[in-house]
């Protein structure tokens, strides 16, 4: 089985030869970090078994988002984090999907369409939560973007998480939380023809109307939302979303005479198939999906949003359940156990990142305790 930092270190210098004019820094950077994570060009740790007098490397991450080495690492994080927001309710996946039209305009003007996207249908969103037929107030979202399919084409689309219910304007009593039904958070017909009016709206203002063909806004734009039952489980279910990128290592199954072959699980089927590419386009396809440098992928609104915090923990009182905020536990130090005896391994040295590979010269070894 190879990974993609296999990839990578085979064909990554001929890739950015073949198309060194068209690559972006961002697209630069995830190759240079994917071929050096978790290697010595990172630095690390050296550690030492006492038992059986061995030693073992530790190297660092690159921490770019789009590594599938590095993927898992914060995602429990984050979900420790969410807990401070969840309100004891139903909640809901609200999902917009850009139209196949719109997808090329998309990946030239990535940070643009991106941006119009996520305003539109959170705006589309809120207005039709505050119709007084389905909510008649306003709601808290968690918006994810990702712009990948299971089988790793380009398909930009974004994830809402959405309590059932809304906080209400103020009235002669008051504020007052207006709980959804069970199974029913609103229409989608009325809120994929808002969400494709205020699309439209803001690709005139970008100056980008005219690059679209008008049968786009004749169609019916991908809009579905379900219930995904209570908080933490919703949490837990979004959770891969946030940092999922668009292949794991494990499911590259080979790579071979510039040809790499990879599964993905069929969405109709649930099964598992394979494709198999030349080695350059499988490059050019996982690119298509890393984001701009700085561009923000999840995202807040409503009573979500931070600079409405005030009102999230006016809706836990109004539910009648104020929610205990813990403060987060200082992390505990790093260990490793010894892969031939199993015993705990103690740290005795570190060395800095882009040395060559770390020998017992380069490293700082502190051996006068064994």
């Amino acid at each position: 089985m190879r990974g993609l930092p296999d990839i990578f270190r085979a064909y990554g210098p001929e890739y950015l030869e073949q198309y060194d004019n068209q690559i972006v820094p961002s697209h630069r950077k995830a190759i240079q970090d994917i071929i050096q994570c978790r290697t010595e060009q990172l630095g690390g740790q050296v550690w030492f078994c006492e038992n059986c007098s061995q030693y073992h490397y530790s190297y660092h991450s690159c921490k770019n988002r789009h590594c599938p080495t590095c993927q898992n690492d914060q995602t429990d994080e984050w979900i420790e984090e969410q807990k401070k927001l969840l309100l004891p309710t139903t909640y809901f996946m609200a999902t917009f999907t850009l139209p196949e039209a719109l997808r090329q305009l998309a990946y030239s003007n990535q940070s643009i369409i991106y941006t119009i996207l996520f305003r539109a249908s959170a705006e589309a969103l809120q207005e039709l939560a505050q119709d007084q037929r389905f909510l008649g107030g306003q709601i808290g979202m968690i918006g994810i973007l990702q712009t990948w399919t299971r089988d790793l084409f380009y398909h930009p689309h974004i994830h809402y998480l959405i309590p059932g219910g809304a906080l209400s304007p103020n009235g002669k009593k008051g504020k007052k939380w207006l709980r959804s039904q069970n199974e029913f958070l609103m229409h989608v017909k009325p809120l994929s023809t808002l969400f494709k009016g205020k699309f439209k709206a803001a690709l005139k203002k970008a100056g980008l109307f005219g690059h679209v063909p008008s049968t786009v806004w004749k169609q019916k734009w991908g809009v579905h939302i379900q219930p995904v039952g209570n908080g933490p489980s919703a949490i837990k279910y979004l959770a891969p979303y946030i940092f999922r990128v668009a292949i794991s290592n494990r499911n590259i199954l080979n790579m071979e005479k510039g040809i790499v072959t990879y599964r993905f699980k069929d969405a109709k089927t649930n099964q598992y198939r394979t494709r198999t590419l030349p080695a350059l386009q499988f490059i050019q396809l996982f690119l298509k999906h890393v984001l701009p440098r700085g561009f923000v992928k999840v995202r807040y609104f409503g009573f979500f949003a931070t600079k409405k915090r005030n009102a999230l923990q006016h809706v836990k009182e109004l539910i009648g359940q104020l929610f205990e905020q813990k403060t987060g536990k200082p992390k505990a130090p790093r260990s490793f156990t010894c892969p031939h005896c199993g015993k705990h391994m103690m740290l005795i040295g570190e060395f800095s990142k882009r040395r060559a590979s770390p020998t017992f010269d380069t490293i700082s070894l502190n051996i006068s305790s064994l």
